[in-house]
Order: C-alpha cells, then structure tokens, then sequence
C-alpha cells in the first residue's frame, strides 16, 4: 500500500466534524461513540486509517458474503456505470433488472415468480405487508390488515417494519402509538435440528383462531432470528406455521435478509423445512454487499390478487427501484453464487467454527455456544458493552460488533482457515476476559 495515499486519507478523515454532526447507526448526538476509519478494504481484510489491517468477522452487516473488492462484481459496476447508472423504472426496463430477476425466479421456488425491486431490506418487507394487504382487497376481504408474527423477530427500521419487531424488547419500543399495532405469538422454543416441541404452536393458533378473519399475513424469519440473538429454531416450526397459515387464510411473507444466499448453509433458510413462501424478502447479500437494493417475491396468486383489488395495480414505486447500478452488481454476485463453491466454503466454515468455538461453553459466563452455517455464536449470561468490546477486538486484529449479550461472526465465504481462526480466538478471548473481569472489575459489562 502507499504510505502516503494511507496517510492523506487519514488526515482527510475529519473525525470531529463525524463526533459532531455525523449520526451513525443507533448512536447518541450528545454521547457520540466513538467511531473507527476505514481507509480501504480488500479480500477478508479492512485496512483502517492508522494502517492497522483487521480481519472482518461481520462481512459489514451480513452483506459482503463474497468478500471485498472482488473483481466480477466491480467489473460489472464499472462497466454498467458507464453504460446506464440510473434510469426510472416508470414505464422503462433494461437488461440488469431483466437479467436479475430471471436469475432470482430460477433461484427460489417455483411458486414465487413476481419480483419487486426496491432499494433497502426494510423497504422490502414494507413492500411484502403491503403486497399482503393489498392482496386481500383483491379477494374481497379488505378487513385482513393485520399482521402476526413472533417475538423476538426484526424485520427493519422503517415504520411497517418497526412494527412487527419485537415489541417488548425491540429497539422500537419507544414509539409507542404512532407504530401500527399488531399480534405477537411467543418466540418458536424448537431448537435447530430438533423435532417441534409440543405445544410450541398452541399460542399462536390460538391467535389465528381469533383473529383469521382480520390478519392479512404472518411474518417471520426463517430458522435463524438474527437481531433477536442470533437465535436458530427447529425447522418444523416452519412447516407447522406454513399449514396453519393455510388452514385459517393467511398469507406466509418469509423475510430472508439476514438468512438468505447461504449464510446458514442453505441457499434460502426456507430450504430447511422445504416449504415455499407466498412473499419473500430478500436484500443484505443481494448484491454481495456492494450497493443497497432488495427484492421482494411473491406468487402468481398473490400478483393476480393484487391486480384484482379496487386499485388495479400495486401501490409502489420508488425512485430508485431497479436501479441498474445495483441489478449489475446483484446479477454478478449471484453468477458467482451459481458457478462458484460457496456450499463448500460455508461447510468448511461451520465446521472450523464448531470445533474451534466448542471450548468457550465451559467459561463461567457463557451462557450458550451454537454455529449454523457461517454464523458463529457466543451468547453471555449478560449484557456487555459493544463500545468497549469493539476496540477491544480491533486489539486483537479482527472487526467484530457485538451487540445484547451476543458475540457473534458472519464472516465472508471466502475467509481463509487461518483468518477464521484468528477471529474464533479473538471471540474466545473476549469471552475470557468478561468471565474474568465479571468477577472483579467488571470492566466489560454493562452490569
């Protein structure tokens, strides 16, 4: 690297102007946290603006599964970028949206076969509610507004999809009535790879018993509940949830944002149960975590519902919607999906994580040890400060952002053994030094 190239963007980086007039993501104006600058990023690697290099063990979010600066993706950004950058989608359509979407159609099942493009994960399950309601004007039910879903769940930031989040622990509990009110079943209690608890259901039948007549859809991530802790879930749930919704009339939205393109070890997380969505959200890896877009798929029956209702046509539409900046980058990261080995390198990762993780459980304040696919857990008996922890990895070489009571990895598929291995140790360590300093200072605990 260029020293003076690293040093100039260093000082370009006006990190007061940031304290003071910049908002990160769920941070304080007045307490800013403190913030960390990146100079560039390559492979599995960020090289942050003093020069240190860190592993991502976060793939930024969950989005950047193939890693940075991959060069199909960026070759097909600048060449589109110099084609057709942007143009409305009003009445107008182009190669990258078409392209995209056939090769989405291929890829999930066969019941979904209508694609909306829009420009974020949250606006895709604001899309797939209304899509739900919409549908049921279509039907001749307009009283099927609400929506069900479980505890635990977090389908975004925006309003619609604030208010099917959690909503005793969520992090939208503050709006209080401005947020639609809707129905929460308990969390599914089945654990991953195990058969349905009894009874696990029972509550939320009980809801659709009552409620059937005015519920439009139930929503729910499929197996893995991922702001709610990171949470894996029997896939029998999601089979006794897809015939309810068939026996009480209610449509099934499955929100992949966090779950799909292989992130659990399954293209799609449906895949597990082997049941099909009548919605589906999708975004994060979308394009390999290199430009905002998502898409939301539904069914032919719904599509037809849609065109049925008293509008005629689905009330959407944003600016940027299929843009082709981000179809071209989606579409290349999706070939290299298809032709690559990421079921390999995933299988390679769950395996690594399992073996090198499994020594955390005996630490005294752990609580749990689980990995699915290329996602590594290890959940504390408590809270612990991710601001503190942050730099704490940064010390130990890795990007890791922690949150609740979760110290977690999703690193990019193409990490190397030797990368993993320094993240599952740096987890390890972090993990130690809480158990450690719980008993005495407590310097990493919330208390």
């Amino acid at each position: 690297m260029n020293n003076t190239n690293l040093q100039n963007s260093t000082a370009n980086i006006d990190f007061e102007f940031d304290k003071q007039h910049i908002w990160h993501p769920y941070t304080s104006m007045s307490n800013a946290a403190k913030v960390t600058g990146v100079h560039s990023a390559n492979g599995c690697e960020l090289t942050l603006s003093d020069g240190q290099v860190v592993i991502d063990g976060t793939s930024s979010w969950w989005a950047c599964i193939h890693g940075y600066n991959r060069p199909e993706i960026i070759d097909a950004m600048q060449h589109q970028l110099s084609t057709l950058s942007h143009v409305m989608f009003g009445g107008i359509t182009h190669a990258p949206a078409v392209n995209l979407c056939k090769r989405l159609v291929d890829m999930t099942s066969p019941k979904l076969t209508k694609v909306f493009l829009a420009d974020s994960g949250s606006i895709a399950v604001e899309v797939a509610m209304k899509m739900a309601m919409q549908y049921w004007q279509g039907r001749n039910k307009p009283q099927k507004q609400q929506l069900l879903t479980v505890k635990r769940g977090y389908h975004g930031d925006t309003f619609a999809a604030m208010s099917v989040c959690d909503p005793d622990n969520g992090m939208h509990t503050m709006f209080g009535d401005a947020v639609t009110e809707q129905l929460f079943a308990p969390a599914p209690q089945s654990e991953f790879n195990q058969a349905l608890v009894s009874g696990d259901t029972d509550e939320l039948e009980a809801i659709l018993i009552a409620n059937h007549h005015k519920i439009a859809a139930i929503i729910i991530e499929p197996i893995m509940q991922a702001a709610g802790g990171m949470h894996f879930y029997s896939a029998e749930y999601l089979v006794a949830l897809r015939a309810l919704c068939d026996k009480y009339q209610v449509l099934l939205i499955l929100d992949e944002i966090a779950t799909g393109f292989g992130r659990i070890g399954k293209l799609f997380a449906y895949e597990y149960s082997n049941i099909e969505a009548d919605i589906l959200c999708l975004g994060k890896a979308l394009t390999g975590g290199y430009i905002s877009l998502a898409a939301t798929i539904c069914s032919d029956e719904v599509a037809k519902g849609i065109s049925d209702s008293p509008a005629g046509v689905f009330m959407h539409g944003p600016t940027f919607m299929g843009n082709p900046l981000a179809c071209a980058a989606a579409d290349a990261s999706l070939r290299i999906l298809q032709s690559g080995d990421w079921q390999q390198q995933v299988t390679q990762i769950e395996t690594q994580m399992k073996h090198e993780l499994a020594e955390a459980i005996e630490y005294e304040h752990v609580k749990n040890v689980r990995v699915l696919g290329s996602v590594g857990v290890i959940e504390m008996d408590s809270a612990i400060n991710t601001g503190a922890l942050q730099q704490a990895f940064i010390e130990l070489g890795v990007w890791i952002r922690p949150f609740g009571n979760v110290i977690y990895i999703t690193p990019p598929y193409s990490i190397s053994s030797a990368q993993l291995t320094t993240l599952t140790n740096a987890m390890k360590t972090i993990a130690a030094d809480i158990t450690q300093e719980q008993s005495s200072a407590d310097t990493f605990s919330n208390g």
